[in-house]
C-alpha cells in the first residue's frame, strides 16, 4: 500500500528493481504557485508547498522590508485554493515598493526571488551574543532537524528548517524551497512574537549569500547546515558576526566562521 500525505499526491510511475520493471503509485510533494498581494498588489508569486502560507507570507514580507512591526500587519487572508495570499498593511516601507521592478531571481531552490542584494546584509544588525553551543548540542539538532519532516520520508523533494535551543527544535518548517522553509520560520517568530537572538538556525540546505541574509535579518547568531556554504555567506558572516557551521553529517562538522560560540 503507498504511504500518503496531506500535502502529497499520488503519481503512478515505473521502478527499476533486480532487473524488473514494476508499474507503482508514488507519493509526489505537492507545488503550488502562491501569489502574494500587499493592499491588493500583486508583490511576486512563490512556488512553495501548500503549508504555513501565512507564515510564508509574513516572513517574506519582513525580510524583504515591506513590513517591520507586527502591529502594522492588519490581516493575513488565505484563498481556499491556496494559492492567493492577501495580507494587509500600514506603514509599508515605500523604498520596499519602488524595489517591486527589481526582483532578482536567486539560487535557490523553487525558484527563490529577492528584492535586495546580498550586499544589504551589511545594513542589517549585527549578529547578537547568540548562544553558545558545543559539538554534540550541534549533532543531536541536526539529527532532530534531519527526522522532523515526514513528508520528506514519504515523498522527498523538500528542504527543513528549524529554530532552536542548545537543546531543543522549537519551531519546525518545512517546503520545496530552502528559502521558503526559513521565510516560514520568519514569519511564525515575526507573526507570534517569538525571540531569537538566543536561537540558533538550522537548515538541510546549502548556505549561499541569501540564505545568510536571511538569518542576519532573522536576528541569529548561529546559523547551522548539513550542506556547505559559499564563499560570499562567508564573506557577510564574517561581516555580520554569525556563526557559520557546516557539513553536519556523519561524524563530523565545519566551523566556518565565529567559532568563539562552538566548543568541542
Amino acid at each position: 500500500m503507498t504511504v500518503t500525505h496531506p500535502r502529497a499526491r499520488s503519481h503512478a510511475a515505473r521502478i527499476w528493481r533486480d532487473g524488473v520493471l514494476s508499474a507503482v503509485e508514488l507519493p509526489v510533494v505537492r507545488e503550488i504557485p502562491v501569489n502574494l498581494r500587499l493592499n491588493g498588489r500583486e508583490i511576486i508569486t512563490l512556488l512553495a508547498s501548500d503549508d504555513a502560507l501565512d507564515f510564508l507570507a509574513a516572513g517574506f514580507l519582513k525580510a524583504e522590508g515591506f513590513i517591520s512591526r507586527r502591529e502594522d500587519v492588519l490581516a493575513i487572508k488565505i484563498d481556499p485554493q491556496g494559492e492567493v495570499v492577501d495580507v494587509e498593511a500600514t506603514g509599508v516601507d515605500p523604498l520596499a515598493e519602488k524595489l517591486l521592478e527589481r526582483r532578482a531571481v536567486t539560487s535557490g531552490c523553487g525558484k527563490g526571488t529577492t528584492f535586495t542584494h546580498a550586499l544589504d546584509a551589511l545594513q542589517a544588525r549585527p549578529a547578537p551574543a547568540g548562544p553558545r553551543v558545543n559539538v554534540g548540542q550541534i549533532r543531536r539538532l541536526m539529527h532532530g532537524l534531519l527526522r522532523g519532516s515526514e513528508l520528506y520520508r514519504v515523498a522527498g523533494a523538500v528542504h527543513s528548517a528549524a529554530l532552536a535551543t542548545t537543546e531543543e527544535i522549537v519551531i519546525f518548517r518545512d517546503d520545496i524551497g530552502r528559502h521558503n522553509a526559513v521565510d516560514k520560520i520568519h514569519g511564525e517568530c515575526f507573526l507570534r512574537d517569538i525571540p531569537v537572538g538566543d536561537k540558533i538556525l538550522l537548515t538541510t540546505g546549502r548556505i549561499s549569500s541569501e540564505i545568510l541574509v536571511k538569518a542576519a535579518k532573522l536576528g541569529v547568531a548561529i546559523l547551522v547546515s548539513r550542506s556547505s556554504p559559499t564563499d560570499l555567506a562567508l564573506e557577510l558572516a564574517g561581516r555580520t558576526g554569525i556563526t557559520v557551521v557546516g557539513q553536519v553529517r556523519g561524524g563530523g562538522l565545519t566551523i566556518y566562521t565565529g567559532e568563539e560560540r562552538v566548543s568541542a
